[in-house]
């Protein structure tokens, strides 16, 4: 993966899964909004396109931001489903806890290394 760096992919999942973080937070605050219309960043996606030569985290992250496929329609318009949004953000949520102490353990591992214990 290009710009791998210090912390390899790690660094580039935790960015995406703050985004996606934000993004599944706003469908659930729009859940009653008339005309809103749900979103949700491809994990996957994300990640292949900042790998790619030239990818950076923000333009890997638009292109893989896609509006989501309700199972249901609703009559004001909204996409949201909220059963569905708050399942996607619990999950990211603990991918995203996960991510970090990945990084906080690199970090103390990186730390003793140049303390010389």
């Amino acid at each position: 993966m290009a710009n791998e760096g210090l912390f390899g992919v790690h660094g580039a999942a935790l960015s995406v899964r703050s985004q996606r973080m934000g993004v599944l937070a706003s469908n659930i605050a729009n859940a009653s909004t008339p005309g809103y219309k749900a979103k949700d960043i491809d994990f996957r996606s994300a990640l292949n396109a900042i790998g790619a030569p030239g990818g950076n985290v923000d333009s890997a992250i638009e292109g893989a931001t896609l509006y989501r496929v309700p199972l249901q329609l609703s009559q004001d318009g909204n996409t949201v489903e909220l059963s569905t949004e708050q399942t996607a953000f619990a999950e990211n949520a603990v991918a995203y806890q996960t991510t970090l102490a990945f990084l906080n353990g690199r970090i103390s591992t990186i730390t003793r290394a140049l303390k010389g214990e």
